[in-house]
């Protein structure tokens, strides 16, 4: 039979068979033979299990992406979760998300919870993001806002919630779905969520897609690449590519760039330059000391 890996624990797999029924799975040694280590999403083969024995997963099926931390695979959508009341927007690490999100072919939404907390700091973040090509949107978790959008966005898709811990990812998979996730308070000393998601679940939801509460991303670093290669995941700079005055240009230090003058007059969001200069930087010496 085939079927989708929805949680693995201790080595015990539950998967989803396409009737909807659930078998609990055992890896077979020939998996760890491979180094092949299911993943929560991994489409997989298996064989049932007889009265209260449980039965054998056979074959992980090839996966068309992959996240290291957590472990999931076959993801449709990434959703970056910010919120505008607290703790305060990590931008930077969204930014890591949508350049990982399609690196791995996964299409990403920029979600910004707790709107109900602050308006205008929902609307800058949306507004930075304007010309960057992504799905934008502004919801409360707490009184409904922008929910319904939202799901409808997510409808039929495989899709995880990424960002900062304390965000709100539970709060706003209980609102679009009628779990009941457990959910955290923000410390007030730190405004740092406390992460109370421990492993990640695929559950089907309504529309006939399935969601995954996944830990917070509070550390990401992108997959080392060359540091040049960045600038071709900013899809506000990829309109400029050929119009520069040096080939290669990065858009950062060379003169007559017109890439920097558009940022210079706000036609490309200045911050958004400000944190790709950050991560050309950070890449830029990971790259130098590759083979330290």
């Amino acid at each position: 039979m085939q079927g989708v890996i929805l949680s693995g624990v201790g080595g015990l797999y539950t998967v989803r068979a396409a009737d909807g029924s659930e078998y609990p799975l055992r890896a077979q040694s020939k998996l760890r033979h491979k180094r092949l280590r299911p993943m929560v999403g991994d489409l997989v083969e298996f064989t049932p299990g007889r009265g209260e024995e449980d039965g054998w997963l056979e074959a992980i099926l090839p996966r068309r992406n992959e996240l290291v931390r957590p472990p999931v695979a076959n993801i449709d959508v990434l959703c970056a979760v910010v919120a505008a009341g607290t703790p305060q927007p990590d931008l930077l690490l969204v930014d890591r998300l949508l350049i990982f999100a399609c690196m791995r072919g996964i299409r990403p939404v920029i979600v910004v919870n707790k709107a109900d907390q602050d308006r205008e700091a929902a609307e800058r973040v949306l507004a930075e993001y304007a010309g960057a090509g992504v799905t934008r949107c502004a919801v409360s978790a707490k009184t409904g806002e922008g929910v319904d959008a939202l799901r409808e966005e997510l409808a039929g898709t495989v899709h995880a919630l990424g960002g900062q811990s304390g965000v709100g990812k539970s709060s706003l998979l209980n609102a679009l779905y009628g779990f009941s996730e457990e959910t955290g308070e923000i410390s007030a000393r730190i405004e740092r969520g406390r992460n109370t998601t421990r492993s990640c679940s695929l559950k089907p939801v309504p529309g006939g897609g399935m969601a995954l509460d996944t830990p917070g991303f509070s550390l990401l670093e992108l997959p080392l690449m060359e540091p040049e290669t960045i600038k071709d995941y900013m899809p506000e700079l990829v309109p400029y590519e050929g119009r520069c005055r040096f080939i290669g240009c990065v858009h950062l230090y060379e003169p007559d760039c017109p890439a920097r003058e558009a940022a210079a007059q706000g036609r490309i969001c200045p911050a958004r330059m400000d944190r790709y200069k950050t991560l050309y930087e950070d890449m830029r010496t990971r790259w130098r000391e590759r083979y330290d």
